[in-house]
């Protein structure tokens, strides 16, 4: 199987990556938000892949993070998600906004995804709400992966800290965390400073 693919972005269109490889181009399918992050055409790029392999056909599914492979491989793994809808659902919800929708049981975010029916959203709720912990939420975490709040470091004590002063508040844990991730992704706080992430924060929520 391949693991990755290390090349230079030859073509980019739609959700579809075309990854010049020592002079072979491999078809890559990508989701939006992977297609977003992709270099220019002519630069250097390595995704993560996944290889589907049917009777009538085999591609490849490629992620900038193996957090975002780690994630895709959870949503194929539930009971009527295809690697075509784990796609569709990684096309309209990053792999944090997906931690939180299944932790929240929001099966209604999740159901927006083309293909994506009620009830498939659903089950997808239930059968991975066990496979990911309030812990993973703060560590940015699904299937043994990390990423999201602190670039796949592990999250800071100031940043725990400004997390359990909003739960203390009365704000949910996935709510504040998300308050947090989001402060520190934008880079608009001292990472080390937890009451100037508490701050902006509560911003981020009231």
């Amino acid at each position: 199987m391949i693991a990755f693919v290390n090349g230079i972005l030859d073509e980019k269109r739609d959700l579809l990556a075309v990854i010049d490889v020592g002079g072979i181009g491999y078809n890559v399918n990508i989701s939006a938000y992977t297609a977003d992050r992709l270099p220019s055409k002519g630069e250097a790029v390595k995704l993560y892949t996944y290889m589907s392999v049917r009777e009538d056909a085999m591609n490849l599914y490629g992620f900038l993070t193996r957090d975002e492979l780690e994630f895709f491989k959870l949503l194929i793994s539930v009971s009527g998600i295809g690697p075509k809808g784990g796609q569709a659902i990684l096309s309209v919800m990053t792999p944090d906004d997906l931690r939180f929708a299944i932790l929240s049981g929001d099966s209604k975010a999740i159901s927006k995804a083309p293909g994506v029916g009620k009830k498939t959203a659903e089950r997808l709720v239930l059968e991975l709400k066990d496979k990911i912990s309030s812990d993973d939420i703060l560590a940015g975490k699904a299937g043994g992966s990390t990423d999201a709040l602190t670039g796949g470091k592990g999250i800071d004590e100031p940043q725990n800290e400004a997390v359990e002063a909003l739960v203390s508040l009365g704000y949910g844990l996935s709510e504040a965390s998300k308050a947090v991730r989001t402060v520190i992704s934008a880079s608009e706080v001292n990472a080390e400073d937890t009451e100037a992430i508490l701050k902006l924060a509560l911003k981020e929520l009231i």
